[in-house]
């Protein structure tokens, strides 16, 4: 997931919304990343309002330098870390990550906004019982059979160590975030290397998005990105090889 100039630098992952690090960490560890919580998402933070908030929040949080990766809305806030404040971020390794979540006028590679406020509403009602469902829907298809129970596991694990309304307004957060996080016009800003890895079978992201930040960043010379034959929205599960790359 990118090379690096400085060896010194740390690399921090950020994970994607609803799973913490859990499932994550331990594969990350072995490949040399550390993982990271999203901003407010540890229990006893204060919870960003808005996603400019949450950038901001990690932001103050990262060292002065270093490497960033991110799955999907980890991607997302990475993305935007490496637009607000390029001198900082190192390198960039990207998975399944999109400039924007939903679809917006001129933007056809995203979900709808009716689509997300339902899945808010369920997470109102329902809490965290929702995410084992959840990673069986974007781990649908993928020929690791193993991916979603890595996710689904995870879930019931966190519930279980957090108070139900404090998860919830962290889910709920997120969302929020997804909602409104929009990196298109920011995009030109980023100087670092990318690297972009998408699975070919992403229902929740669709490779176009990764493919059209490979067209779009400034310094085309040192993005590489690599579609992942077979694979859906978690294409690092079962594939621990692709985190050391």
């Amino acid at each position: 997931m990118g090379t690096r100039e400085f060896p010194d630098a740390p690399r921090l992952f950020l994970p994607g919304w609803g799973y913490g690090v859990e499932p994550i960490a331990p594969m990350l560890a072995r490949a040399g990343w550390t993982a990271r919580p999203l901003p407010g998402m540890t229990p006893g933070e204060e919870i960003p309002a808005s996603f400019p908030q949450a950038v901001d929040t990690l932001l103050r949080t990262l060292p002065p330098k270093c490497y960033l990766g991110g799955w999907s809305l980890g991607g997302i806030l990475a993305l935007a870390c490496a637009a607000a404040r390029p001198e900082r971020i190192l390198g960039l390794s990207l998975v399944a990550t999109t400039p924007s979540f939903i679809q917006r006028e001129g933007w056809a590679h995203g979900r709808p906004r009716e689509e997300l406020d339902t899945f808010m509403a369920t997470i109102r009602e329902s809490g965290s019982e929702t995410l084992p469902a959840f990673a069986e829907r974007f781990c649908r298809g993928d020929e690791y059979q193993g991916a979603a129970a890595l996710f689904s596991g995870a879930a019931r694990e966190r519930e279980s160590l957090e108070a139900s309304s404090r998860h919830k307004a962290a889910l709920l957060a997120g969302l929020d975030w997804l909602a409104e996080a929009d990196a298109r016009a920011e995009t030109a800003r980023i100087t670092a290397p990318v690297t972009l890895w998408h699975g070919d079978r992403d229902r929740l992201i669709p490779p176009e998005a990764s493919r059209w930040l490979a067209r779009h960043l400034p310094n085309a010379a040192s993005v590489r990105l690599v579609i992942l034959p077979g694979r859906a929205h978690a294409p690092f599960a079962g594939n621990e090889a692709l985190l050391l790359q």
